[in-house]
């Protein structure tokens, strides 16, 4: 098992400026998924905890294609307990939908990357101050890319990743508002195109959120 320093995974998520969030009840195509998604460019890949299975998948995707260049995270860490079993599974970051301190100093124990979620610029600031590595704004649909850029205007030294109901046309204008990176559900990985076994569309839509990334940068 290849163990990512944190400070490798912040620089590699920049670079790549795409989380694909998968949350499925049938894990049984995630590597061919996790494998499309890299053909289309994007090499981060949260599993979050509520797909059943979810820390053998991560260990098998771990496994297989960490050599590969794809980063296998952990989403939906609400407990320290969790996220260190998921880290010995072979996750490489974890992302949380809440700020929990003690998920932040478990994670500092093993130079992983934490990316808690904060919803307002207290909360952001609070989970920066604890030492979190990225901020997952999270549902960050509600107060959209405008609500977003005014958060940026005093906390410029946080990486903020906006992370719910982001599609192609918002993750473009999240990125001019100053995002690190986005985090991207179903308009990247619809539950639907799973179960089809639709990878040539994921790939496809993979190249899409990337190009809009890098377009807007």
């Amino acid at each position: 098992m290849i163990m990512h320093s944190k400070e490798l995974i912040i620089r590699e998520l920049y670079k790549t400026g795409v989380v694909a969030v998968i949350r499925v009840e049938d894990p049984s195509a995630l590597i061919e998924v996790a494998e499309a998604l890299l053909e289309g460019g994007v090499n981060f890949v949260e599993i979050t905890m509520t797909v059943p299975g979810a820390l053998k998948i991560i260990e098998k995707a771990s496994d297989k294609l960490n050599d590969k260049g794809v980063y296998i995270g952990v989403g939906t860490v609400l407990k320290a307990e969790t996220g260190r079993a998921a880290i010995l599974a072979g996750a490489s970051y974890v992302v949380s939908p809440i700020h929990n301190p003690d998920v932040i100093e478990m994670c500092k124990g093993y130079n992983v990357a934490m990316m808690p979620g904060a919803m307002t610029p207290t909360e952001a600031f609070t989970a920066w101050q604890a030492g979190a590595d990225v901020i997952k704004i999270f549902p960050a649909d509600v107060g959209g890319p405008r609500f977003f850029r005014d958060m940026r205007g005093p906390l410029p030294d946080l990486k903020l990743m906006p992370t719910g109901g982001v599609n192609l046309e918002t993750a473009s204008e999240f990125i001019k508002a100053g995002a690190y990176a986005v985090g991207v559900g179903g308009a990247l990985v619809a539950k639907s195109l799973i179960a089809a076994r639709d990878f040539d569309a994921i790939a496809l839509n993979a190249q899409k959120f990337v190009k809009v990334v890098t377009d807007a940068r």
